[in-house]
């Protein structure tokens, strides 16, 4: 078995502040036993403005936060799914919603651009990431602990054309900063249904709390199982939630009910 860790933030502003809090809970999974962990989307900033991530945008393979993760990788002996954080893009007044994936070495294994960026306008709150994201274009797995691995970005979960990308995948990981509005109504339906879709597990770090721009976002990091079963969450705040991974599990559901063999379109 492989115990995973889905690590929940309430980011700021203060890009130190949230990068301290980040290895805290790292420290706390890899206490807990876990081989990899997850941070989630923005946990590096969640700012006053959308903007404010084009100021704190990174070259790829360079950058305080970036150094962060590799450390704490490395020092704690985890595998480390950060989260995402801005790098540089080629349009400018844009950056790149990246999730970087590091080894128990340090060393910098995966990366994910989000592929599809939120719009949301109910009449009361709304949101437009392409204001200051470019969307990224190819899925992207890595393997880790005997495991292969799927990427994706919050958004990305209404969108299950990707995650066929990963069919035949152990684990989805889906870092999230969810609306509370949205998350509330969908966040763990269609986490679920990607589990059972997929026959695998998923783990969702999530952003869960009210943010010092007055946003408030859902939380309820999870991991689910492949039959769907929620194994572990925490509703809200600061906070790791661990489950383990068990390769018997996912053979037993997948010879029950091979509908990965079944598909006949895609």
């Amino acid at each position: 078995m492989t115990k995973i860790a889905a690590l929940q933030m309430v980011s700021g502003p203060d890009v130190a502040a949230n990068l301290a809090t980040a290895r805290r809970l790292l420290e706390d999974a890899a206490r807990q036993g876990a081989r990899l962990a997850a941070l989630p989307e923005y946990f590096c900033l969640i700012g006053m403005h959308d903007g404010d991530k084009l100021a704190l945008a990174e070259d790829e393979g360079v950058g305080p936060i970036q150094d962060a993760l590799a450390t704490a990788a490395r020092e704690l002996g985890l595998w480390v799914v950060g989260g995402t954080l801005p790098l540089k893009a080629t349009q400018p007044g844009r950056v790149r919603n990246s999730t970087l994936v590091f080894s128990p070495s340090g060393e910098r294994l995966a990366r994910y651009d989000k592929i599809h960026l939120f719009a949301f306008d109910n009449g009361r709150e709304s949101y437009d990431e392409g204001r200051v994201l470019e969307a990224g274009s190819q899925p992207t797995r890595f393997s880790a602990e005997g495991l292969t691995v799927g990427l994706s970005v919050c958004y990305d979960l209404r969108f299950p054309e990707l995650y066929r990308a990963y069919a035949g995948a152990d684990l989805l990981v889906v870092p999230a900063a969810f609306t509370y509005t949205t998350g509330q109504a969908h966040w763990e339906l269609l986490l679920r249904a990607r589990a059972v879709e997929n026959q695998c597990y998923v783990i969702a770090p999530a952003q869960g709390g009210t943010h010092a721009n007055g946003r408030r976002t859902w939380g309820h990091s999870l991991v689910i199982d492949p039959w769907g079963e929620v194994l572990a969450v925490l509703p809200e705040g600061e906070g790791v939630v661990t489950a383990d991974i068990d390769p018997a599990r996912l053979t037993q559901v997948r010879e029950q009910l091979p509908a990965l063999a079944h598909r006949r379109l895609g």
